[in-house]
């Protein structure tokens, strides 16, 4: 029987996995076409969106012209930086001006290979995004190209519209501009920190130094602050800033912009920060003041931000000889004030870290006045003080540094100037280095000096501390002049026959009521004596009040009105009574220094000027000064009544009010007149060398008695003498020359025509007392009195 044989049912049922990998490539068919056709749809939607962006896309071509917001800057003479004004702090540079070490710390931070790309580094992007997966040290993708167009055109805002917006201007950046002009903007426009933009205006602000002056260590430091100004301020945040730092040296290292020798002395650099409150730049913020009004009046707020700069005619030597001896007489009279009591008091906790914070948030509201320095007082007893500074050693005063604040150690003293734990004070470090207990001063000064033969400014000091008190005392104050003003009465009398001989009666004057309108007065000396007859060049030397008053009764108080207003003097605040001869009229500083240079320069009037030129910030000059010559200038008195004048101011100067004048600065060419007004308000010296004539005003704001010892000669006459031992040194000794039509009888000047005639020999020698040949003063209106009477009560 034969088998019959079947099919084998595997041959005819296909295989699984071949199904399966049919299924698995359709699929992937399928992904791989809706992704092209994804990519090709949002390569078409971009390419749409590109061109309807790009059109829209701000107009970049003035980069090529950059100019950014520039400050105006006011400079001394020699160009010492007095001030700045604007919102942001910049200094223009150009990239070949830019030292190269600065420039490759920037790239070695920021990117890199900014030579070699065209505005977006795709392997840099690579990099960043290894980094966000913490494969690689994390460095930025954004480079330098892309950081301009942001920083220039765009918001800080994170969406895909404004990158979309910083990518396509990254390209028509790079497309419009050099690399270099793109490096120069970036290292002029990025903010830095401390209202400092770009790296020139840094390395003034942290380090005080021009930024091609820096070194590596300062460089690293500088490229850090990009990233983050406020977290790596080397200033507020030092640690974080030294380890941004430390980093961006091995980068420099690595890109082979510095050697290893190079890298490791940079590392261990000890970098000099400068601080906020640095006492190294000169000190004239009312004359920065002074200057941003009057360009500021000029240019509107274009001022702030073309990058004016001012050179002002300021002597950086002679602004800060002229602060530091203001400072220093209204410290030293200071010294001699009651004391008024510590600033404030607060708690101090026991424990000594709490104690420090509490310090610290004290004197924060209490900062330091130049070298007036703000303190806490841990300890107190009669014989001892122990006081903190921020973050500082405790200060340990004894002795003579007690001596000011004797009243606040008292037992009986009330408690609002008890010196006690917590009480905040003010000291200073004395010439021997050690430290006294004192206080601000309520007092206020002036000082301005300047070359009289051109009127230049040589310094300006409107009074003892700007950020106090703004008020220009120089320029703004109105007040008497006192006996400072008796040298300009004195010129008037020249003119009318009178000689230094003429002789005048130093005896009491009375004025009754008939002649005053009102109440009869009696003026008198400031030392309450009389001397009897002398000549008029030793009533000046003493400061004679009747003597002064006899010489304007006889030359007129109209007269006299009219010659002072040569000297620019206003005529409507000298009224022509008999107070003139005291100085009852009102004054600026800055009036007395003009007055005076026309004594100093042989009888010319020169008007003061401060600016000398401006420039833009490339240097080029739009406006320019020339110092007038005397030649051009309007003659004010004749030569012969300033050189006798002069005679007479020197005598001051040598053996009257103001002898230590020539005493301490041992030179016979020193002039001048000291001045007190009546009750002490005011307290003058104006004087000069014939190449620099300066005034000195200390007084009160809102006038009060100064104090019964206080007067011009103790009070503003070591100012003048501290500022002049700086501004005359090395200055010749100055020989004058007589000139044409004066003659010398019995060893004094007169003018010639009045020794042929015999001038004025004396006044007031009769026996009544009364000044010889001269009428009595008409009456002064009534509210003219009571400031008459005043001023001759003493």
């Amino acid at each position: 029987m034969s088998r019959t044989e079947t099919p084998s049912p595997a041959k005819n049922t296909p295989k699984p996995h071949r199904s399966a990998l049919s299924w698995i490539l359709r699929i992937v068919a399928w992904i791989v076409g809706i992704a092209a056709a994804g990519a090709l749809a949002g390569a078409i939607v971009l390419a749409i969106g590109l061109a309807m962006a790009y059109p829209n896309l701000p107009d970049i071509s003035q980069l090529a012209d950059y100019r950014p917001k520039l400050p105006l800057r006011v400079y001394s003479q020699e160009g010492a930086l007095l001030g700045e004004f604007g919102e942001e702090r910049r200094n223009l540079t150009p990239i070949n001006e830019i030292p190269d070490v600065m420039k490759n710390a920037v790239l070695a931070i920021e990117d890199s290979r900014f030579f070699e790309h065209s505005g977006v580094d795709y392997k840099g992007m690579a990099r960043a995004a290894l980094a966000n997966l913490g494969k690689v040290k994390s460095q930025g993708a954004s480079t330098i190209t892309m950081q301009v167009a942001r920083n220039v055109y765009l918001s800080s805002e994170k969406t895909f519209t404004r990158k979309i917006y910083e990518i396509l201007l990254t390209f028509k950046l790079e497309h419009l501009l050099t690399k270099n002009q793109i490096l120069e903007i970036y290292m002029n426009q990025i903010y830095l920190g401390n209202r400092a933009y770009g790296f020139s205006a840094a390395a003034e602000t942290y380090f005080g130094k021009p930024l091609k002056s820096i070194t590596i260590a300062e460089a690293a430091m500088l490229a850090g602050l990009p990233k983050a100004p406020s977290a790596y301020n080397p200033i507020s945040n030092p640690k974080r800033a030294r380890v941004r730092q430390l980093y961006i040296i091995e980068r420099m290292q690595e890109n082979g912009f510095i050697t290893a020798e190079q890298a490791a002395q940079a590392k261990s650099e000890d970098l000099k920060l400068r601080s906020g409150n640095d006492d190294t730049r000169v000190h004239a913020e009312y004359v920065a003041e002074m200057v941003r009004q009057i360009i500021f009046a000029q240019y509107g707020n274009e001022a702030y931000t073309r990058g004016l700069n001012v050179y002002t005619t300021l002597n950086a030597g002679d602004q800060e000889a002229a602060y530091l001896a203001l400072r220093k007489g209204i410290m030293d009279y200071e010294r001699r004030q009651h004391y008024r009591g510590p600033e404030r008091f607060v708690e101090l906790p026991t424990e000594a870290g709490e104690a420090e914070d509490a310090i610290d948030d004290a004197l924060a509201n209490h900062p330091d006045n130049g070298n007036v320095l703000a303190a806490v007082v841990l300890e107190a007893s009669p014989r001892k003080v122990i006081v903190a500074r921020a973050n500082g050693e405790p200060i340990t005063i004894t002795g003579d540094g007690l001596k000011p604040v004797q009243s606040g150690l008292s037992d009986k003293a009330p408690p609002n100037i008890k010196l006690r734990r917590g009480a905040i004070v003010r000291i200073v470090q004395t010439p021997k280095q050690s430290w006294e207990i004192t206080q601000l001063p309520e007092v206020e000064g002036a000082f301005v000096a300047s070359d009289p033969r051109t009127g230049a400014i040589k310094a300006l000091v409107g009074g003892f501390d700007f950020d106090k008190n703004k008020f220009n005392h120089v320029t703004q104050a109105w007040r008497q002049p006192g006996s400072s003003f008796k040298p300009f009465v004195y010129s008037a009398a020249l003119e009318k026959g009178f000689s230094p001989a003429t002789v005048i009666n130093d005896a009491p004057l009375f004025f009754s009521a008939g002649v005053t309108g009102g109440q009869p007065w009696e003026p008198k000396n400031y030392d309450g004596r009389y001397d009897g007859p002398m000549t008029m060049r030793a009533g000046l030397a003493r400061s004679k009040n009747l003597v002064s008053i006899r010489i304007l009764q006889a030359v007129g108080p109209k007269f006299a009105q009219s010659w002072v207003t040569r000297f620019g003097f206003d005529a409507d605040k000298q009224p022509p009574y008999l107070t003139m001869a005291l100085g009852a009229g009102s004054v600026t500083p800055m009036q007395m220094m003009t007055g005076y240079s026309v004594f100093a320069n042989g009888g010319y009037r020169v008007n003061p000027y401060l600016i000398a030129r401006v420039t833009d910030h490339r240097g080029h000059v739009i406006s320019e000064v020339q110092p007038p010559s005397l030649a051009d200038s309007e003659r004010a008195i004749d030569a012969r009544n300033a050189y006798i004048m002069d005679s007479l101011l020197q005598e001051v100067a040598r053996s009257g009010t103001a002898a230590r004048a020539q005493a301490t600065l041992k030179r016979p060419d020193i002039y001048g007149k000291t001045g007190t007004t009546n009750d002490a308000f005011d307290a003058w010296f104006a004087g000069f060398q014939p190449t620099n004539v300066a005034v000195a005003w200390i007084g009160y704001d809102t006038p009060r008695n100064l104090g019964s010892r206080e007067t011009g000669g103790g009070l503003s006459l070591p100012v003048w003498i501290t500022y002049m031992e700086r501004a005359l040194k090395g200055v010749p000794v100055s020989e004058p020359t007589v000139p044409p039509g004066l003659v010398n009888v019995s060893g004094d000047w007169m003018y010639e025509e009045y020794a042929r005639s015999g001038g004025v020999t004396s006044i007031g020698l009769d026996a009544g007392g009364a000044a010889s040949g001269v009428a009595p003063t008409a009456p002064p209106p009534a509210e003219e009195r009571s400031k008459i009477l005043d001023l001759f009560r003493n």
